[in-house]
């Protein structure tokens, strides 16, 4: 399956929830799901209830999109998840954290994961002081992630910014020389997503 490349919008007013696609638009009130706040496409009026495959298949959507991954990217992180030991979908949600990209959007670095990816894949990144250029790379407790350019302007408006969102507890950051720390991998508290794990481990299972 090829990435998505149309209105990001329109995602968000799909899974009737926030995705945070587009940076700091979806802050203000030309966010799409603050303008319109009703599924996109016509005879919206005339869809019924959703049925148990239905509620399973918008909690998997949600989350892919959310992380901008295709399906099979998606699924090749669950089987990995289901792989190891413990339980698979808090596993599955940790694997997607750990992620280089999202890394760098958790960090400040980008506003949204789309431009991570972006940032990522155009070297711009360094893992323990080596070039990592590819965005599902995993990080490890203890990797030090950097901005090997520290004058980039997308870099530096996004740290600007970085205070509205916020950086997560499990990740030290060093904003003046760009750089963070993986104090620890998180856990599932540490995950605040409204995701129902569960149902996506019943739609892969079903």
């Amino acid at each position: 399956m090829s990435r998505y490349i149309g209105p990001s919008c329109r995602l968000c007013r799909r899974e009737a929830v926030k995705l945070y696609l587009k940076g700091e638009r979806c802050y203000t009130d030309k966010c799409g799901i603050e303008k319109r706040n009703y599924p996109p496409g016509s005879h919206v009026e005339t869809r019924g209830k959703f049925l148990e495959y239905g509620l399973r298949l918008r909690e998997k959507q949600k989350l892919r999109k959310t992380y901008g991954l295709s399906e099979k990217q998606f699924k090749r992180f669950f089987t990995l998840a289901a792989n190891q030991k413990g339980i698979t979908g808090t596993n599955f949600l940790v694997l997607l954290e750990r992620r280089l990209d999202n890394m760098v959007f958790r960090l400040g670095f980008a506003t949204s994961r789309k431009e991570a990816r972006q940032i990522v894949s155009h070297n711009h990144i360094m893992v323990n002081q080596k070039r990592v250029n590819i965005p599902s790379y995993l990080v490890k407790e203890g990797d030090e992630i950097a901005v090997r350019n520290k004058e980039m302007p997308s870099v530096v408006n996004a740290l600007e910014s970085v205070v509205r969102r916020g950086v997560p507890s499990w990740i030290e950051l060093d904003k003046e020389s760009m750089k963070g720390v993986i104090k620890t991998l998180p856990v599932r508290e540490d995950i605040t997503m409204p995701i129902k794990e569960q149902l996506i481990v019943e739609y892969y299972s079903r």
